[in-house]
């Protein structure tokens, strides 16, 4: 076939679809006495059965198909190749959920309209016109009733947001949530403001910088936008101030770390990190570099388990100290990291295990992949004469 004439049968095909989708269904719809006969629930309940095809689909199929006994502009839609099932599913519902105290001649206008816009709009584009269709048709009640659909929805995401939190067992756990629209996309917006410096060329995944095992520097490299948001609830989790949280037993709120003197000094060591949602064990690294950034209180116990110490909160890096290390530093000053100050946490050279203190000649800037490496034992860490430090894996 030329090209224009596969060009052709393609657009001539979808219509052909589009009417045999039309037939099919008007023919589901009547097919109540066929599903009586064999003993089904309805008729897309027998031709799932019978045709082995998905029970969901051909069930939405059938309701589809009942609503197009009413629907008759859309069934004229597809009877003439305009209108997809997928196009005439989307209207069909929008005008499922149009207010019932309209008057018909309002819901009929509606309904030619929206079919009207099946030769410009897909199924997608469709859905958002079909809410706003009010707008077009009856501009007078619109609002007020945009208005109360939204305050439903709103109420209706309240009621029913989730979130759950199951332990696998292998250092990880499963978070798993339905949350209300507006707080999902203001969550959004704080992952964003982690991930969106290190966008990696508009591919959809995001750049983090880093070295090769000798130390020398590589280009930024993708890592997909999923684990990147994981990395960046991660890191918004883990620098929100304490003192601005709800108090627990008269406390802010703060992470109590539990682990021995030898453990403290140890690099393959174990702590038991306590919050509000229990004792979990960390490990001592963990632990340290936890320290240059969160209210960590420290208990340290000798060998006979005799509680040693109970040191203080962690003091972190003032508001002031951190502008100044960001207009000192600029960047993540690992070798070959280009990802801005704004989106780094503060590393102590010397940790509080070691009676480090928080003094900006005692830190540096490193993002959060750097600085995971930092209290790595498996990496060493050197000053390059520039400022840069270069992580070179221990052999």
């Amino acid at each position: 076939m030329a090209t224009s004439d596969k060009e052709t049968a393609l657009v001539e095909l979808t219509h052909i679809e589009a009417q045999v989708a039309e037939l099919r269904l008007r023919l589901l719809a009547s097919a109540d006495d066929v599903a009586a006969m064999h003993g089904a629930r309805d008729a897309g309940a027998w031709i799932a059965h019978t045709t082995h095809t998905d029970p969901q689909t051909a069930r939405a199929d059938w309701r589809l198909a009942k609503a197009l006994e009413t629907r008759t502009v859309v069934a004229a839609g597809m009877r003439d190749g305009h209108v997809s099932a997928a196009q005439a599913r989307v209207i069909t519902l929008g005008l499922d959920e149009l207010p019932t105290e309209l008057a018909p001649e309002t819901v009929a206008g509606a309904e030619v309209t929206l079919v009207g816009y099946c030769d410009e709009f897909g199924p997608k584009d469709l859905r958002r016109l079909a809410r706003r269709i009010l707008d077009v048709v009856a501009p007078e009640v619109a609002d007020a009733e945009e208005g109360k659909k939204l305050q439903d929805e709103e109420r209706h995401a309240r009621e029913r947001a989730t979130l759950s939190l199951r332990d696998l067992g292998d250092g990880r756990t499963r978070l798993s949530g339905v949350l209300p629209t507006t707080v999902a996309n203001r969550l959004r917006t704080y992952l964003d403001a982690y991930t969106s410096p290190r966008k990696n060329g508009g591919t959809g995944g995001v750049a983090t910088g880093s070295t090769t095992g000798d130390g020398s520097p590589t280009s930024p490299t993708a890592i997909p936008r999923h684990r990147a948001n994981a990395h960046a609830f991660e890191a918004l989790l883990e620098l929100l101030d304490p003192d601005q949280l709800p108090e627990h037993g008269g406390d802010a709120t703060t992470v109590i770390v539990a682990l021995s003197h030898e453990q403290l000094l140890t690099d393959l060591a174990t702590a038991i990190a306590i919050t509000g949602g229990g004792a979990n064990p960390i490990s001592a690294g963990e632990a340290r570099r936890l320290a240059c950034q969160a209210a960590i209180i420290p208990q340290v116990y000798g060998g006979d388990s005799e509680l040693l110490d109970q040191g203080r909160a962690k003091r972190l890096f003032t508001k002031p100290q951190r502008k100044a290390m960001k207009v000192r530093d600029r960047r993540c000053r690992a070798e070959g990291c280009t990802i801005t100050a704004a989106w780094t946490e503060a590393h102590h050279f010397r940790p509080w295990s070691q009676g480090g203190r928080t003094d900006l000649k005692d830190a540096v800037c490193f993002c959060k992949q750097d600085h995971l490496r930092a209290h790595d034992p498996s990496y060493e860490m050197t000053l390059l004469p520039n400022g840069d430090y270069r992580f070179i894996k221990r052999q």
